[in-house]
């Protein structure tokens, strides 16, 4: 056979198999859009939810969900009208079984609070307070400052850590009196503390300026800290010293001694040196 038309005949076998297979891709790619997509409805949010809230058919949307859903996902608006947030749900979002409380616990910063822990709230500024960075579900820890019994004036003043890897529950201002009746608006912090933490820290925030302490809430290692005294940041344990002008003694007046010869008799006299006199 003429080797020329071996060519076109080879040539041809490649066109044909590249348009083939362009086919192939677009009446496959076709096929696969036509197919239905499976979507489940889940219950979401309408709005931005706030922990505390107990939720209402108002509160309430749905939303199609492609492919695998949620762990803990809700299908059912019956089954979550009138449970508590316990975690602030953004719009749009799925509501989750782990954001609600349990039924029938209700709303409110009561039903955030597990089985054995405790909310305790304390007054602080926006010092105290972090500067206003302590927002729930952060982790602080507090220090008391204060002068311990027996000691004296601002040199027995300590400074020491009484808890560690606290969860703050709820940060927020609230309406209090003043010494003169007068109504304030003053910055209160909700820590989730054990009944043993929440006694140490009522008696801390009674009788002692406490202090929060940003920490990184992957890090839940209790250190072992030792407080620190006011006279230990001066290097001495009985605070500095004091600094006073030291007066050098005075130096002993100068005698000078004269023997004096009347026949033989001898005498001595002492005489005192004119600057002795001054």
């Amino acid at each position: 056979m003429n080797r020329k038309l071996l060519t076109i005949l080879l040539i041809s076998f490649v066109i044909a198999g590249g348009c083939a297979f362009l086919v192939y891709r677009i009446v496959g790619a076709r096929i696969a859009s036509s197919k239905p997509v499976l979507t489940t409805k889940v219950v979401a949010a309408a709005s931005d939810i706030k922990l505390g809230t107990v939720l209402t058919a108002t509160d309430l949307t749905t939303s199609d969900i492609q492919g695998t859903v949620p762990k803990g996902a809700i299908l059912k608006p019956e089954s979550v009208i009138g449970r508590g947030v316990i975690s602030d749900i953004y719009q749009g979002e799925p509501i989750l079984e782990s954001r609600l409380a349990p039924q029938g616990s209700g709303g409110g910063l009561a039903s955030t609070i597990p089985d054995g822990m405790r909310a305790m709230a304390v007054r602080v500024d926006q010092v105290v307070g972090v500067a206003g960075f302590v927002t729930p579900g952060l982790r602080v820890d507090v220090l008391a400052s204060g002068v311990p019994p027996g000691a004296e004036g601002n040199q027995g003043t300590e400074t020491k850590t009484i808890l560690q890897n606290i969860q703050v529950l709820s940060a927020g201002t609230d309406i209090q009196k003043d010494a003169e009746g007068k109504p304030q608006q003053v910055q209160v912090v909700n820590l989730l503390v054990t009944p043993e933490q929440a006694q140490t820290l009522s008696l801390a925030s009674t009788e002692l300026r406490i202090q929060l302490v940003l920490r990184n809430p992957l890090d839940t290692k209790v250190a072992q800290v030792q407080g620190t005294a006011m006279g230990q940041m001066f290097g001495e344990q009985g605070g500095p010293a004091k600094v006073g002008v030291r007066r050098a003694p005075k130096a002993a007046p100068k005698v000078f001694t004269i023997q004096v010869f009347n026949g033989s008799t001898v005498s001595e006299e002492k005489f005192r040196s004119p600057e002795a006199k001054q």
